[in-house]
C-alpha cells in the first residue's frame, strides 16, 4: 500500500497544476508508459543490426522510434478525451488521475493536442514511404485508425489484448526489422516468434490496468477481458504472458541465439514477484505500484532480449 507521506505529497502536487500548463501535458501524455511503445522498436532494430552484421540503416530506425512514441502519446490523449466525454472518468476511478476529467486540459485544447500529434506522427512516418513502399503509408493510416477505435469500441468489447498483440508486437517489430535490415527482402520466421513475445509480454500492462478496473468497467458496462475471465483466471493470464513468451524463446536457440534466450529468463523473477504482489492486493489503487512495476518489468526484458542478442553476436 501506499504510505500516507506519499499519498500526501501527490495530492499536494495536484493541487500545484496550473490548466493547459506544461505539467499538466506532461502528465496527459503518461509518460510511464512510453516504454511500452520503444521495447518493441528496440527489439526489432537489435535483430536487425546482428542479422545485417551491423549494416542497419540508422534513419528509418530512428523515424521508427519517433514515430511509436508520438503515437502512444497521441493514444493516451484520445484516451483521456473520450473516456471523460463518455463519463468514464469519475469518481469510482481507481486509476492515475486523468487531464481532462481534473481539469488540467482544457477539452478544446485536448482536441487540437490530438490533431497535432496526428499531424506529427504522419509527418514523421511519411519518410519511411521511400524506405519500406507505400506499405509503409497503410500501415501508418492503420495505427492512426485504431488509436481511436481501441478507445472507442475495442477496449470495451474485450478485444483490447488483441489490438495490443498486433500493434505492440506484430507491426513495430516486424516493421523496424524490416526497415532497419534494409537489404533484406524477406523477414525471418523467428522475428515474427519475437514479435508475439514482445506482444505477450506488453500485454501483461494492459491486463493489469483491466483488473485493477475491474469493479467500475463492469459497472458502466465496459468488457474488457478480465470482466470475462474475472479475477483469479486474469491473475493467471497476466502470469502466463511472461512464461509463455519466455518458453517462446526457444526458437532464438534453434537459430543460434542462445543468450538471447537464457538472459530474458531473468525477467521471469520480476515478473512473478509482481504477480504474487498482485494477487496478495487483489484490489484498490495500490495496484497502481503493481502497474509501475510491470513497466518496469517490460523494459527490463527488452533490455535483456537486446543484451542477450547482441553477445551473441559477439561471442
Amino acid at each position: 500500500m501506499y504510505s500516507k507521506k506519499a499519498k500526501m505529497k501527490f495530492k499536494n502536487s495536484v493541487k500545484d497544476i496550473k490548466t493547459n500548463s506544461l505539467k499538466a501535458w506532461i502528465l496527459a501524455a503518461r509518460p510511464k508508459t512510453l516504454a511500452g511503445a520503444a521495447v518493441p522498436i528496440m527489439i526489432g532494430a537489435a535483430f536487425a543490426f546482428v542479422d545485417t552484421n551491423a549494416h542497419i540503416s540508422v534513419l528509418p530506425t530512428v523515424l521508427c522510434l519517433l514515430f511509436a512514441l508520438t503515437m502512444q502519446i497521441n493514444a493516451n490523449l484520445i484516451n483521456d478525451y473520450f473516456d471523460f466525454i463518455r463519463g468514464k472518468d469519475d469518481k469510482h476511478r481507481l486509476g492515475p488521475r486523468r487531464a481532462c476529467a481534473q481539469g488540467w486540459i482544457s477539452i478544446e485544447k485536448m482536441k487540437r493536442a490530438i490533431i497535432f500529434f496526428i499531424s506529427l506522427s504522419c509527418l514523421i512516418g511519411l519518410p519511411l514511404i521511400s524506405y519500406g513502399g507505400w506499405m509503409m503509408l497503410l500501415i501508418g493510416a492503420l495505427c492512426v485508425l485504431f488509436s481511436f477505435l481501441y478507445t472507442t469500441y475495442f477496449s470495451s468489447r474485450g478485444m483490447g489484448d488483441l489490438l495490443v498483440l498486433f500493434f505492440f508486437g506484430l507491426v513495430p517489430v516486424c516493421g523496424t526489422y524490416y526497415l532497419a535490415a534494409g537489404s533484406i527482402s524477406c523477414i525471418p520466421f523467428y522475428i515474427f516468434v519475437v514479435a508475439f513475445t514482445c506482444g505477450l509480454v506488453i500485454d501483461s500492462l494492459l491486463i493489469v490496468n483491466n483488473y485493477r478496473d475491474i469493479d467500475n468497467d463492469e459497472r458502466v458496462g465496459k468488457i474488457t477481458l478480465v470482466v470475462r475471465l474475472g479475477r483469479r483466471k486474469s491473475e493467471l493470464l497476466y502470469l502466463l504472458t511472461g512464461y509463455v513468451a519466455c518458453l517462446l524463446g526457444l526458437v532464438f536457440v534453434a537459430n543460434g541465439f542462445i543468450l538471447c534466450f537464457a538472459l530474458p529468463l531473468i525477467y521471469l523473477f520480476f515478473h512473478t514477484h509482481t504477480y504474487r504482489e498482485m494477487r496478495r492486493i487483489s484490489k484498490g489503487k495500490a495496484l497502481n505500484m503493481i502497474l509501475e512495476k510491470t513497466a518496469r518489468n517490460i523494459l527490463i526484458y527488452g533490455l535483456l532480449i537486446v543484451l542477450g542478442l547482441l553477445f551473441d553476436y559477439i561471442l
